[in-house]
C-alpha cells in the first residue's frame, strides 16, 4: 500500500493495520514483506535512529509497498520535513494539544515545499497562483498527516483540531494518555475507554482516520477496531518477540524439566 492509498482507507474508514519497528537490522525487511501489514511505523521520538539509517528504511518499505510512517520527536515542522525528506510517506506527531500545533505541522506535510510568508498567506486560506495551489494539492495527496493524541488536552481541542484541513488520522497514545487521565495502564479502565470512544467518534464524524498504537492481547485490540478504529499499529518488534521468546523458553524447560531461576533468585522447578 502506497500513501495514497493509506490516506484514501484512513478517510473513509476501512480498516488498516501496522506494527511499531524500532530495529535497524536490514533483515526486517524480508520478514515483514508477507506479513499482510498496511503499513509500518517507525519510532524516532524514543527510539534512536540517525538520519541515514531512518532514510534507508523509509525507502525499503516504501518499495515493498508497506508505506513508512515516522513518528517525530515532538510536534515540530522541522522535524516532519526531515524525514519526508529522508522517504517517509508519512508524519505523526506525537503529544499535540492544539489546532496552532496541527496548523503548522500541515503547512510542513501537506504544503510543502512552500515556507515563508507565502506559507502563510495559504495556511490564512489566502488566494495563491492556480498552478501553484494545484501542484500542491497534488503533493499533499501522497502524504499523510498523523498525530497523536495521548492527553486530556488534546481531547478538549479535539473540535478545532479537527477542523483544521487535510489532517488524515488521529493515533491515540494509551500510555501517555492513561497517565494523563490519571488511570496508568488501566486500559479496561470506563474512564480510559471512554477517552477512546470520543476520539473515535470524533475521528470519524470529521472524516478522518481513528487509531491507536497496542500491545496487549489479540481480544483487546480487536475491541478497539469494533469501537470504532479504523487504524491499528499492531505491538512491535521487540515486544513481539519477548513476547514469543519467553514462551518458547518456558515451553522447552517445562518439557525438559530444566531448572530456573526466579526473580528471588530461588531455585525452583519448571
Amino acid at each position: 500500500m502506497n500513501s495514497e492509498s493509506l490516506i484514501q482507507r484512513l478517510r473513509h474508514g476501512d480498516p488498516v493495520i501496522g506494527t511499531l519497528l524500532v530495529s535497524t537490522s536490514p533483515r526486517w525487511p524480508d520478514a515483514l514483506r508477507h506479513s499482510g501489514l498496511d503499513f509500518v511505523f517507525i519510532d524516532t521520538e524514543h527510539i534512536a535512529i540517525d538520519r541515514t539509517e531512518l532514510s534507508w528504511m523509509c525507502q525499503t518499505y516504501s518499495a515493498m509497498g508497506l508505506a513508512p510512517l515516522v513518528r517525530i520527536p515532538s510536534p515540530d515542522p522541522y522535524a516532519a520535513t526531515m524525514v519526508l525528506d529522508g522517504g517517509a510517506a508519512g508524519v505523526v506527531a506525537p503529544y499535540v494539544e492544539s489546532a496552532n500545533q496541527v496548523k503548522s505541522l500541515r503547512g510542513a506535510v501537506k504544503l510543502r515545499p512552500i515556507r515563508g510568508a507565502k506559507l502563510e498567506q495559504m495556511l490564512n486560506g489566502e488566494p495563491v497562483e492556480p498552478g501553484l495551489a494545484g501542484y500542491v494539492q497534488a503533493g499533499a495527496k501522497t502524504r499523510c498527516l498523523v498525530i497523536n493524541i495521548e492527553s486530556v488536552a488534546g481531547i478538549d481541542a479535539l473540535d478545532e483540531i479537527l477542523a483544521v484541513p487535510e489532517l488524515d488520522a488521529l493515533l491515540i497514545g494509551p500510555h501517555d494518555l492513561s497517565c494523563s487521565l490519571g488511570v496508568p495502564e488501566q486500559y479496561d479502565h470506563p474512564q480510559f475507554l471512554s477517552a477512546c470512544d470520543t476520539i473515535f467518534t470524533k475521528a470519524r464524524a470529521a472524516g478522518v482516520g481513528a487509531g491507536i498504537h497496542f500491545w496487549g492481547d489479540v481480544d483487546q485490540q480487536v475491541g478497539f477496531l469494533k469501537r470504532g478504529a479504523n487504524m491499528l499499529i499492531h505491538s512491535g518488534d521487540i515486544s513481539l518477540f519477548q513476547k514469543y521468546l519467553c514462551h518458547e523458553v518456558a515451553a522447552i524447560k517445562k518439557a525438559t524439566g530444566m531448572l530456573v531461576q526466579d526473580s528471588s533468585q530461588e531455585t525452583i522447578q519448571v
